[in-house]
C-alpha cells in the first residue's frame, strides 16, 4: 500500500521504516529539515537498536523515502500521524499543537477513501474533534486510532511484532471500512496471530494512557515497598520475587530502583489526570497524583543515600553517576532520572561525572554543567562513590576487584538493584541498594 508518516520523530522514523520493511511504499514527512536529512541517508538521529540498519536495508529497496513537503501526502491510501504531544509547559495537559498541524497540513491532500491513522497518545476525545474537522474537508475519509505500544530499545521488533493491535472507529464496528485496510497495512503481523482488537474511538484513545498508569502505578507500588522495607529492615528484592510468583500480579515491572522517567510515563500519566478533570471524573484517577510523588521522590532518596555513603556530607565529594539515559539501550534523556538526580548531587556540592554509552551528546545538552566521560574507566578515577542509574549491561557486568583499582574509595550505590551485593562486598566494597538491608 502507498502511506505517509507524519512526524518522524520516535514513533514516526521507527513506525515509517517497518512498513517499508512490511512490503509498503512510504513517506516520511516532517518539518524537521535536518532530521528528514539524517534519515534520507539512513542515518537515525536517535539510537534505537536496529533502526539504522533497518533504514539502509528498506531504502535500497526504493519504497521508503522522506521529504519535508507535506503535498508528497497526496496519493497515499493510509497516513498516519505520528507528531509528538508533549506535556505543555507549567500544566499537566497534553500540549496537542503538534497533532492540529499535523491534521491541518494533511487535510488539503486528503482524497475519498483515504484513512487516517492516529498513533500519537492524546487526551480521550481528542479523536471525534479531529475526525470533526476531516469530515468538513473530505467526508469520504476516514479517521482510526491505532495506539502505539513501543518500548524504547525494542521499538523495532514491537511495530514488527507487536503484542496486540487496536483499532478505534467511529461506530466501533468491525464492518467499519477502514477496518479491513488497517487489517491489509498490517497483514503480515496479522497472519502471523497478533490479536487484534476493534473499538470506539474514546476506548481506543485510552487504552495507552490506561496501560501507561497501570505500569507506573506497579513500579511506584515495588518503590513504595522499598520505602518500607528500608524502615523495617528487609529486602525488597525478595519481597518482589514473592509476590511476583502469584500470577495475578506478576514480576514484570516489580523492580525497585530511582523511578520511571522518559517521554511517555511521566507525561501520559498527568495528561491523563488532567483530562479526567475536564470531564469531572477527577475523583477517579486522584491515586495517580501519590504514583507521581512516590516516583519523584525516588530521587530525593537516592541523593539522601549518596550523601550517607559519603560519610555524612557531598560538599567536594567526586562522584561518579554511570547512566544518563532513563533506560538502557536509549539515548533519551527526557525527565531520566539519573540525570536529574546527577545534577541535584551537583547542586548540592559534589563533583560529579557523568557516563553513559550513548546518550551523553543529549545529556549535554540539557545539563551543560555536569562533566561527562563515555570511558567507564576514565569515569570512576579517583571517584569518592559511584552511583550505577542506568541499568546498561556494561554496568552490570562490571567487576568489583578492577573497578577497585581505579577509585579512591570503594563505595557504590547500585540504584537499579542489578548487581550482586554478596560479590561486591566480599570484594571490599560497601555496597547500598535502594529497599535492602
Amino acid at each position: 500500500m502507498r502511506i505517509s508518516v507524519i512526524g518522524c520523530g520516535y514513533l514516526g522514523a521507527v513506525h515509517a521504516a517497518c512498513m517499508a520493511k512490511l512490503g509498503h511504499h512510504v513517506v516520511g514527512i516532517d518539518v524537521d529539515e535536518r532530521k528528514i536529512a539524517e534519515l534520507s541517508a539512513a542515518t537515525a538521529p536517535f539510537y534505537e537498536p536496529g533502526l539504522e540498519d533497518l533504514l539502509k536495508e528498506v531504502q535500497e529497496t526504493g519504497r521508503l523515502s522522506f521529504t519535508t513537503d507535506m503535498a508528497s501526502a497526496a496519493g497515499s491510501d493510509v497516513h498516519f500521524i505520528c507528531v509528538g504531544t508533549p506535556q505543555k509547559k507549567g500544566e499537566n495537559a497534553a500540549d496537542m499543537s503538534y497533532v492540529d498541524a499535523a491534521l491541518r497540513g494533511l487535510l488539503p491532500h486528503l482524497s475519498a477513501g483515504d484513512v487516517v491513522v492516529g498513533k500519537s497518545t492524546v487526551p480521550v476525545g481528542t479523536a471525534s474533534r479531529l475526525a470533526e474537522g476531516i469530515a468538513e474537508v473530505q467526508p469520504e475519509a476516514h479517521l482510526v486510532w491505532n495506539p502505539e505500544f513501543l518500548r524504547e530499545g525494542h521499538a523495532v521488533s514491537d511495530t514488527l511484532n507487536p503484542d496486540r493491535f487496536v483499532y478505534g472507529v467511529a461506530d466501533g464496528s468491525e464492518d467499519h471500512p477502514a477496518v479491513a485496510i488497517l487489517d491489509e497495512v498490517y497483514d503480515a503481523p496479522l497472519s502471523a496471530g497478533t490479536p487484534r482488537l476493534v473499538s470506539d474511538l474514546a476506548t481506543a484513545e485510552l487504552v495507552k494512557t490506561a496501560a501507561n498508569s497501570f505500569l507506573a502505578t506497579k513500579i511506584s507500588f515495588i518503590n513504595a515497598m522499598a520505602e518500607l522495607c528500608e524502615a523495617a529492615g528487609a529486602d525488597v528484592t525478595q519481597l518482589a520475587d514473592a509476590i511476583g510468583m502469584d500470577d495475578r500480579i506478576g514480576r514484570k515491572f516489580l523492580h525497585a530502583g530511582i523511578g520511571f522517567g522518559g517521554g511517555c510515563l511521566p507525561k501520559d500519566i498527568r495528561a491523563f489526570m488532567a483530562r479526567a478533570g475536564e470531564l469531572g471524573a477527577d475523583q477517579a484517577l486522584t491515586f495517580l497524583r501519590e504514583v507521581d510523588a512516590i516516583n519523584m521522590r525516588r530521587r530525593t532518596r537516592v541523593v539522601e543515600l549518596s550523601r550517607e555513603l559519603c560519610g555524612g556530607s557531598l560538599l567536594g565529594k567526586r562522584i561518579t553517576v554511570l547512566g544518563a539515559a532513563f533506560k538502557p539501550e536509549s539515548d533519551d534523556v527526557r525527565d531520566s532520572p539519573a540525570l536529574s538526580i546527577a545534577a541535584q548531587l551537583q547542586l548540592q556540592g559534589a563533583v560529579v561525572t557523568v557516563s553513559d554509552p550513548k546518550a551523553l551528546a543529549n545529556a549535554a545538552r540539557r545539563f551543560p554543567e555536569l562533566q561527562y566521560v563515555e570511558d567507564t574507566d576514565t569515569a570512576v578515577k579517583n571517584a569518592d562513590a559511584l552511583l550505577l542509574l542506568t541499568e546498561w549491561q556494561q554496568y552490570r557486568e562490571m567487576d568489583p576487584h578492577t573497578v577497585k583499582q581505579y577509585v579512591t574509595e570503594p563505595r557504590i550505590l547500585d540504584g537499579r538493584n542489578v548487581l550482586d551485593p554478596g560479590k561486591w562486598r566480599a570484594a571490599g566494597w560497601h555496597y547500598r541498594g535502594l529497599g535492602r538491608p
